[in-house]
């Protein structure tokens, strides 16, 4: 399981997903503080979906087909996350909550970009993979 390189490339986007929204903020309000992930649901709920998805396509190493599958439906929510930062940053910010405008962004709006990025290295690998073993399978 560790001697793929697949796995090494999820366990990366698992680390971006499930624990780095913890470290580093969204952005800064107007206020000057930290809005972290948790202060809304629907983030919460996508990172968590993200996370889970990921920690099971490390768990089904043997089934290449159905962890390839995964990650791709993992890619999907990481742009459907990475769309709802984008949103929030760029055409909420002329708001009159303080609490709500974003006056910096934070490193936390480009987890996910770092997750999709990963998870498409490690979908190139299991495709790699998996005609390897089409190609031996030929051969038979």
């Amino acid at each position: 399981m560790l001697q793929r390189i697949q796995t090494i490339y999820l366990i990366i986007a698992l680390i971006a997903t499930g624990v780095l929204p913890f470290v580093f903020p969204l952005w800064t309000t107007k206020n000057g503080e930290h809005y972290y992930f948790i202060k809304n649901l629907a983030y919460v709920a996508l990172f968590g979906m993200s996370t889970t998805l990921t920690v099971i396509s490390i768990l089904t190493f043997k089934k290449r087909k159905k962890q390839f599958v995964m990650g791709r439906l993992n890619i999907i929510l990481n742009l459907i996350l990475l769309g709802l930062f984008v949103y929030q940053s760029l055409n909420v910010s002329g708001e009159t909550d303080p609490a709500l405008v974003v006056s910096e962004k934070g490193i936390g709006i480009i987890l996910p970009i770092v997750s999709i990025v990963f998870l498409s290295l490690a979908n190139k690998a299991i495709k790699k993979d998996e005609d390897l073993v089409k190609s031996v399978d030929r051969l038979r």
